[in-house]
């Protein structure tokens, strides 16, 4: 029996032009096996994880599915291009756990606790402007300045650069499916293809990332970049390269995903009140009212693995080579998991946990705690100061098949 195919392009990032298409992945689910999705162009074809539990034994077996074998996303690099970009979220145990270790101890949930007065300062401030103007654009005056300036709180990157840095998240996020910038922006001169996301941003946050090394080589502070500068892999310290890599990842993963969740937040507070009422009435159900903004919103989509071996998944045969496909956007949403998932909940059973942090194993977001603490005191600083919306207009997403974010959200308070 041949495989059944996805019933749209999901090469192509204007599927999610409106949010994520639930009916899509919804019909994929039913189908029998893992759903398969023809090359596109120079591209190759992909098989399609939708139901959460096989998303889950993808995520946990990164021996048969593989990070450094191939790409993280759905399009198609050389090998000199994965060597190039390659950063901790590109490779697999062994070497991925020893980069891992170096500052996951800066997002434990006990250390995480340490940074709720300077979260709570952002988060205060922003909202201020917000009622100081009585709305605007929910993205650039909430979403976009909180997470940014929390990561780059930990780097160790001074404030006025905060802007930039959100600046080069945004074009590196247009890499996944936007207009591309010129090649040349921010004066790069290195092939696209060898740069992460195709992006000259890319280029550009590797430059700003050596100009802070050499910075904190001379002045070291207690920031997670004196922190990696110091580290050593197997007695050996991280190249110019790595090092940047590992900087770019950081900002990325520790902005894009939270302020992608936040800018969903305003729509979730304008849709669903009442849940929003519950927490405003028992704070105890933040945490909870948090994980389900998280799973709702979906921030990530994808990540894609590479199979090593052959191997069979949910009664679809692989062989080496292939393309496996994780839609967390899918998975949060499985029928068989989440009880009516398409209703937003306080009171929706922590089990199974939504994998909007990925599926565990070895690469289960480092920064998850960090994550939902966040969006638990933006939530409870809007409940305290009694913010309702009079209107949120249409939102505007990212062109992109990568991130679920939102580019524009006008509110009105």
């Amino acid at each position: 029996m041949s495989a059944p195919v996805a019933p749209v392009n999901l090469h192509h990032a204007d599927v999610f032009d409106h949010g994520i298409p639930h009916e899509v992945f919804a019909a994929m689910r039913a189908q029998p096996g893992l759903t398969w999705s023809p090359a596109d162009g120079d591209t190759a074809g992909f098989w399609s994880v939708t139901r959460h539990d096989d998303l889950v034994t993808v995520s946990r077996d990164t021996s048969t599915y593989s990070s450094g074998v191939g790409h993280i996303q759905i399009y198609d690099i050389d090998d000199d291009a994965l060597e190039a970009r390659a950063s901790m979220i590109d490779m697999d145990p062994p070497v991925h756990t020893r980069l891992r270790r170096i500052i996951s101890s800066a997002f434990t949930p006990r250390h995480v606790q340490d940074y709720q007065p300077a979260i709570r300062r952002r988060v205060t401030a922003c909202l201020d402007a917000l009622e100081a103007a009585g709305g605007g654009n929910w993205v650039d005056l909430v979403a976009k300045p909180i997470p940014i300036g929390v990561i780059c709180d930990l780097m160790g990157v001074p404030e006025q650069d905060h802007d930039y840095l959100i600046s080069l998240t945004d074009h590196l996020v247009a890499g996944t499916g936007g207009e591309p910038l010129p090649p040349d922006a921010y004066g790069n001169t290195t092939d696209l293809r060898l740069l992460p996301f195709n992006s000259p941003a890319a280029w550009a946050m590797s430059e700003y990332a050596a100009q802070l090394a050499d910075l904190r080589t001379d002045d070291p502070g207690d920031d997670l970049i004196t922190k990696l500068l110091e580290a050593e892999i197997d007695g050996e310290r991280l190249t110019r390269d790595e090092f940047a890599n590992f900087f770019r990842l950081m900002i990325f993963a520790g902005n894009e995903t939270t302020r992608s969740s936040m800018a969903h937040l305003a729509m979730h507070m304008a849709q669903f009140p009442e849940a929003f009422e519950a927490v405003r009435a028992d704070r105890s159900l933040l945490s909870a009212i948090a994980d389900e903004v998280i799973r709702y919103s979906s921030a990530i989509l994808y990540f894609r693995r590479t199979v090593t071996a052959p191997t069979t998944l949910a009664g679809t045969d692989l062989a080496a080579g292939d393309k496996v496909v994780m839609w967390y956007s899918s998975a949060n949403f499985d029928e068989t998991q989440y009880p009516k998932p398409y209703e937003f909940r306080v009171d929706r059973p922590a089990a199974p946990p939504h994998v909007a942090f990925g599926g565990g194993g070895a690469h289960f977001c480092l920064g998850a705690s960090l994550a939902r603490l966040e969006i638990v005191e933006l939530i409870d600083e809007l409940l305290e100061r009694g913010v309702s919306f009079s209107s949120v207009g249409e939102p505007e997403y990212v062109e992109s098949n990568f991130v679920n974010g939102i580019e524009h959200l006008e509110v009105r308070l």
